[in-house]
């Protein structure tokens, strides 16, 4: 059984359209993800590579069972993302670049909430959340401090605690270590090791960063414009785009450069 298996997956959007019918703004469906088809082996991490506007955070989506798709299928061990869904969200965590929490709530508290939401008890939660925090490094004196006062980096830590807490078979990373200072991003990419070693959690890793997806994953996807063009280990995307870099594979792959922005993610066209 794979951990990790997508068939066609396809899902759509509403792009808004500049040309006006009747005084009102036209809109047409738009493949956000089409015809993506992959597998991946327990213990297994992938990474996925993408300029904004790729589809990488809506494959996430999908896979944790935040969006429906349009059509193909995905089964997480085994477990249909739409037909098994509860299933699904208790073997599945997420983390996103938008972690969201009860900002008026402090970091031990937000953990306590998901701990009940995943049928921990008090005691073992009581015993969990203080070593967590402690592993990916937030600072125990100000555990008590609301999430609203907490830096960017700081509230990245206390999601990643919140994946670690139950014990993740599948751990969603969107984006994990955008926008986190160079010892905040090296201890995130600590944690993602340790998760793999510890938990023998399966690892997807939807990234903007060509060296940790390089450093971190068995084998590197590049998703292009809602398409998954190639997946295969880094030293043989270089091999078979004849590249030197990973960067230099990727422009070779989609005729773009890594940093180039897809247009209809800079004018927001999706909704």
């Amino acid at each position: 059984m794979f951990a990790v298996e997508v068939d066609n997956l396809r899902k759509e959007f509403f792009r808004r359209d500049a040309a006006r019918t009747h005084m009102r703004r036209r809109r047409k469906r738009v493949a956000a993800l089409e015809s993506v088809t992959f597998t991946m082996d327990r213990g297994e991490c992938v990474a996925i590579l993408g300029q904004n506007g790729s589809g990488k955070s809506t494959l996430v989506r999908l896979l944790s069972t935040l969006l429906l798709p349009d059509g193909g299928s995905a089964r997480i061990f085994g477990h249909d993302v739409v037909k098994d869904s509860r299933p699904v969200q208790r073997l599945v965590n997420r983390v996103s670049v938008e972690a969201s929490f009860f900002k008026k709530m402090s970091s031990e508290e937000n953990l306590s909430y998901a701990a009940r939401f995943y049928g921990m008890g008090p005691v073992e939660t009581r015993e969990k959340i203080p070593k967590i925090l402690s592993r990916v490094g937030f600072p125990t004196d100000r555990k008590h401090e609301g999430m609203e006062h907490l830096s960017r980096g700081m509230q990245q830590k206390v999601a990643l605690a919140r994946a670690l807490l139950t014990s993740p078979v599948l751990l969603l990373l969107d984006e994990p270590t955008t926008g986190l200072d160079p010892r905040s991003k090296l201890e995130v990419q600590d944690f993602i090791r340790e998760v793999r070693r510890t938990h023998d959690a399966t690892i997807l890793l939807c990234t903007h960063d060509l060296q940790e997806a390089e450093i971190l994953s068995d084998r590197i996807g590049i998703l292009d414009r809602g398409k998954l063009i190639a997946l295969a280990p880094a030293d043989e995307l270089k091999e078979q785009y004849k590249a030197e870099t990973l960067e230099d594979a990727f422009f070779s792959a989609t005729g773009r450069s890594f940093e180039e922005e897809d247009e209809d993610a800079e004018r927001g066209v999706f909704a």
